[in-house]
């Protein structure tokens, strides 16, 4: 016997088991009702945003037992508190090169200058003369401090110098994948050369298209680049040097497998160059296993940099968090501020919630589709809106000049993300806040 055809359906079958719930508006046993026929009362909860910050990410709810899908390290909030001010006297950091004493490409010397580029930061300062003689190198240096330049600007003399010359960049996220693409153009201009980024979130069949060509300097996510490798799009047997940006990061996002299939399959004569801001146990064995004789350069001074000023929002149980970052939305100084939620609900529900409220926000998160995500961004560095709310997605890599505030609206999992989300200020010299809301009992 066939089963009988569900009553009002598009030629589905009827499920067995329990029966469905009752259509909406009726009456069901056990359910009060609040208007005729039956139909309950439902009633929207009022958008409090109070609650503890937690790991889990944004809450409506005031007070209560944390809850949510992960919790992070305990992190004193004290490590949260660090004030901009210059305590003694610290040596003034000299380059020992400007720009135009390295030994590159006259093009590539009259495209930096155009850029404004006159003195190298010390990772540029100290990385630079290194790539450029062939070796592989270990870059240790805060988030903010020019680490793209530093590897980039030797690779393209390398370019210029040798049309068939490939160079492979592999980096934890989409957005550092897009700058660094958008730095290798402003370096490019005239000189003809090429280049591609693939990351996750994006047409597979275009990517495939784009990875055919010939492309001078690859640019991707560990997992887009793998797929096509495995789709025998990508040939990277011709690459030359290999670039591994937020190495830290990769691992911690689990690329591990991902990053060793890709620097098994490329030449063993490599250059290798790894940029990072920790030196963990997994980099130390990456390094081992696929960088000859590196030279580790370590400019890194210390976690957080003095341009920042830390500090704590402190908040009672009882506090909304929701309204307390309301208020110092409207507080003069806050121009264009970045604030990190937890989870991506979470996020999306603070920025649709800032916007109802008349602030202008938008919001970056997994979710997202590439071009969303982009467009945000674009909203945000043109100031067409005051505040970005992100998960830590953009917490490495991204570039934008003028964060005015960094505002930990969720607590962040390990005291490394708080130190990558709050040096997305008080970059290139310039002063920045960072607050983190803490709840106090």
């Amino acid at each position: 016997m066939f089963p009988q055809r569900s009553s009002g359906s598009s030629g589905g079958f009827r499920r067995s088991g329990p029966p469905r719930r009752a259509p909406y508006g009726a009456a069901r046993p056990g359910v009060p009702t609040g208007r005729p026929g039956g139909r309950p009362v439902f009633r929207r909860k009022p958008f409090s945003g109070g609650g503890r910050s937690r790991p889990g990410g944004f809450s409506g709810n005031r007070g209560g037992a944390p809850r949510g899908p992960r919790f992070g390290k305990y992190i004193d909030p004290a490590l949260f508190v660090n004030r901009a001010t210059i305590t003694e006297e610290i040596p003034e950091f000299k380059p020992e090169h400007a720009f135009t004493d390295f030994n590159i490409q006259p093009e590539l010397k009259a495209n930096i200058v155009k850029k404004g580029y006159v003195l190298p930061t010390p990772i540029q300062d100290r990385a630079i003369p290194h790539v450029l003689q062939g070796v592989d190198v270990v870059g240790i240096a805060n988030t903010g401090t020019g680490k793209t330049a530093a590897f980039l600007i030797p690779l393209i003399n390398k370019m210029i110098q040798n049309r068939d010359e490939q160079a492979l960049v592999m980096v934890p996220t989409r957005e550092l994948a897009l700058q660094i693409n958008e730095e290798f153009r402003a370096l490019t201009p005239g000189l003809r050369l090429f280049s591609a980024s693939f990351v996750g979130g994006t047409s597979v069949y275009r990517d495939v298209q784009k990875a055919r060509q010939h492309n001078h300097l690859i640019i991707g996510t560990p997992g887009r680049l793998k797929d096509l490798l495995e789709r025998k799009a990508l040939n990277i047997t011709h690459v030359r040097s290999v670039v591994l940006d937020e190495a830290d990061r990769m691992l911690d996002m689990g690329f591990i497998h991902d990053m060793r299939t890709m620097l098994g399959s490329m030449p063993k004569d490599k250059q290798g160059l790894f940029f990072s801001a920790t030196l963990t146990r997994d980099i130390q064995a990456l390094i081992s296993d696929f960088l000859r004789s590196p030279v580790t350069i370590s400019v890194k001074t210390q976690d957080t940099a003095d341009s920042i000023d830390q500090d704590v929002v402190k908040l009672s149980p009882q506090d909304s968090k929701i309204d307390k970052l309301t208020e110092l939305l409207a507080q003069p100084g806050f121009d264009k501020v970045l604030v990190f939620g937890q989870t991506k609900h979470g996020v999306e529900k603070l920025a649709i919630e800032l916007s109802r409220r008349g602030i202008r926000a938008e919001s970056i998160h997994g979710n997202k589709t590439h071009g969303k995500r982009q467009n945000a961004l674009r909203m945000f560095k043109d100031s067409h809106v005051q505040v970005l709310i992100a998960t830590d997605v953009a917490a490495r890599g991204l570039d934008i000049a003028g964060v005015s505030h960094v505002i930990n609206f969720d607590i962040p999992a390990t005291y490394e993300d708080y130190v990558h989300r709050i040096g997305r200020t008080g970059r290139a010299g310039k002063k920045g806040k960072a607050l983190t809301f803490v709840v106090v009992r």
